[in-house]
């Protein structure tokens, strides 16, 4: 392993055991055992670092609740959603400490514009994904660059980071993967009456 793989094998042990806010370049250093100079030859800045672990660990569970949206050929397009959204809400207990710490990281890249263009560039990435999902689902040829497969990536990336917010404040009041398929069942029943 290199500099900058230590360095965010490191970012992302660190973002788990003492938060986004609390790790120093000193904690990074000693952690992977690089140095000073590695942090902002790769990465530009302490910050730098711990948003591209993030975007690394959130890439990832991205690709994850693909595979299971993506998993029976046979599903619809909302079964899938569902399907992904359940995952996602039944996999927040293992990751809250990342999340959390990706909470802290928003707060801070509102006054530090190249992390909140990390951020931006990180949301694009995970939009297109999505964006091709949809359009798989659709299975009817639409390019994923249509309109309407960005906008339902769009509402679906929504979703995922309003309920995460949701269990992060309220981990027993916010809506379970059962909760969630019976208000999804209980909005299509209403918006396409039979």
């Amino acid at each position: 392993m290199g500099h900058r793989d230590e360095l965010l094998a490191a970012a992302r042990r660190l973002l788990e055991e003492k938060g986004y806010a609390r790790i120093t370049t000193r904690d990074l250093v000693a952690a992977s055992g690089t140095n000073l100079h590695s942090i902002g030859y790769h990465f530009g800045s302490k910050a730098g670092l711990l948003n591209a672990a993030i975007g690394e660990v959130f890439e990832e569970w991205t690709d994850k609740l693909a595979r299971i949206a993506m998993a029976d050929p046979a599903a619809t397009p909302v079964e899938r959603g569902r399907r992904a959204w359940a995952a996602m809400l039944d996999s927040l207990p293992a990751t809250r400490d990342l999340l959390l710490s990706y909470v802290e990281a928003l707060a801070q890249a509102e006054r530090t514009v190249s992390l909140r263009e990390q951020f931006a560039e990180q949301y694009r990435r995970c939009r297109g994904k999505v964006a091709v999902l949809v359009a798989e689902s659709l299975g009817d040829g639409t390019d994923p660059a249509d309109r309407r497969c960005q906008a339902v990536a769009s509402f679906v990336i929504a979703i995922c980071d309003g309920l995460s917010v949701q269990w992060l404040l309220d981990p027993d009041g916010a809506p379970t993967s059962e909760e969630l398929t019976e208000g999804l069942t209980a909005m299509w029943s209403a918006s396409f009456p039979r």
